[in-house]
């Protein structure tokens, strides 16, 4: 690939955005390229777990490739957002926690990318922003959508309504990321977090981002009936007997895949 890195750490895949010499922007060759990777390793049993990050320590993503959507037409730039944000939609479900590790800028499509990943950790020198409006645009990866639910309307409209950024301490003020370490121990500690994931059953974590991404969208009643549809169904599940007989013995379960 030639704008995606990939390591495999442990049980973890790492998904390395790489066009530093764009401040890893994202065009539709990135994105095709970010669609076949969750696809091949959506059901590879020895990864658990995905984490996202950009090459190089200025960039995460710091937005979409301008020079790339100056020649868009109304039904290319259309195509765009609609390819953007399938993928996106694909992330909200994975059947795999995936992590943001934001290293630097995560501006316009970067953050929507961001906040398309189920946890979001920043570097002390992350900067979130949508600076769309700046340029006559307004985001098109889900930006007008996921910000206000992760982090209020109010939040939401003045960084769309300014453009204006926000740095990685306000972002874990106003719940846009949980976490903010300082730079050089990022990535350890992203890897840290995985591996604690990975340690927990896959399929009672593939049922947890089923229930949360589908009942955001549901009222509260409908949500609670499908949360007990799957409580039902965990119990079918061999990794149920596998966490309650290791914690009735005192030991650390060893959960299958």
């Amino acid at each position: 690939m030639k704008n995606i890195n990939i390591k495999i750490i442990n049980e973890t895949c790492v998904i390395l955005i790489n066009r530093k010499e764009s401040y890893n922007s994202l065009n539709l060759n990135v994105l095709m390229e970010l669609e076949e990777v969750l696809i091949k390793y959506r059901d590879f049993k020895e990864i658990r777990s995905i984490i996202i990050t950009g090459e190089g320590d200025k960039a995460f993503v710091a937005g979409a490739d301008i020079k790339q959507m100056s020649l868009m037409k109304s039904s290319e730039a259309y195509r765009f957002s609609k390819f953007g944000n399938d993928i996106t939609l694909m992330m909200d479900s994975y059947p795999k926690p995936i992590i943001a590790a934001v290293n630097g800028f995560a501006l316009g499509g970067g953050c929507e990318l961001a906040m398309a990943c189920h946890i979001r950790i920043a570097s002390d020198r992350a900067i979130f922003g949508q600076p769309e409006i700046g340029l006559g645009l307004i985001p098109g990866f889900g930006g007008t959508q996921r910000l206000p639910r992760i982090i209020g309307l109010s939040n939401a409209y003045k960084l769309l309504l300014t453009g204006g950024t926000i740095n990685a301490v306000e972002s874990k003020r106003i719940g846009l990321v949980s976490d903010v370490f300082n730079h050089n121990e990022l990535i350890d500690q992203t890897i840290k977090l995985s591996n604690l994931i990975n340690r927990q059953s896959p399929f009672s974590a593939k049922l947890i981002i089923d229930a949360v991404s589908k009942g955001v969208s549901m009222n509260l009643k409908d949500a609670l009936s499908l949360e007990s549809e799957y409580f039902k169904k965990i119990f079918k599940n061999e990794n149920k007997d596998i966490g309650i007989k290791a914690f009735l013995d005192k030991k650390k379960p060893q959960f299958k895949d």
